[in-house]
């Protein structure tokens, strides 16, 4: 740890009183952003997405299970993938005690990888996890919502992530990337994209 500066109680009081206050001004300035986020126009998803499950093969309408919203959590996880990302890893560690609550307030919450489920559900037992992972291997559902990129894609030197398209080179080798996708499914089965984030937002 780096060292510090170490003040009176009286400096101490008033150097964390002014932090405060900028604390309380993003605050405020994220609440605002939080409603300009709720106002957002939402996207009607036209395309039939196919879903592995424990119960079997699944459309996206299908894993609302009963509710109006549903939240898409994009694990980083490529059909026979050497490596575990940590960083998903570590969220995840985080989602069944939240998950209990989601569904009280008619969310439901899966996790999807490309990955065939056999590999997602090893993984799975082995860090203890009870929430709903499920494969998108059998649809373009990652590469339509931009968290996955084909090696044509790759191979054409440009990608769309996070709302920004970037160059690649040829030592890209990342094909799926982290993400959280939020849908609505209307009274009458029609189902929207009302929000995404990706990376850092």
């Amino acid at each position: 740890m780096k060292p510090h500066d170490i003040v009176s109680q009286e400096d101490w009081f008033r150097a964390h009183t002014a932090h405060l206050a900028r604390e309380k001004a993003f605050t405020h300035e994220r609440d605002r952003l939080s409603e300009e986020r709720r106002r957002l126009p939402w996207m009607k998803v036209a395309k039939e997405y196919a879903f592995d499950t424990t119960n079997g093969r699944k459309t996206l309408s299908d894993l609302f299970k009963g509710r109006s919203q549903l939240l898409v959590y994009h694990f980083m996880f490529g059909p026979g993938a050497d490596y575990r990302c940590k960083g998903c890893s570590f969220l995840c560690d985080q989602v069944d005690g939240a998950d209990q609550h989601l569904r009280s307030h008619d969310v439901s919450l899966v996790v999807a990888s490309r990955a065939p489920l056999a590999e997602l559900l090893a993984y799975q037992e082995r860090m203890g996890w009870k929430f709903d992972w499920v494969s998108s291997g059998p649809s373009d559902f990652n590469f339509d919502f931009q968290v996955s990129f084909s090696e044509e894609q790759v191979a054409s030197g440009s990608l769309v992530y996070n709302f920004s398209e970037f160059d690649v080179g040829p030592d890209f080798v990342s094909r799926d990337w982290p993400g959280i996708t939020a849908f609505y499914k209307g009274e009458d089965g029609t189902v929207y994209c009302t929000f995404a984030a990706r990376a850092r937002g």
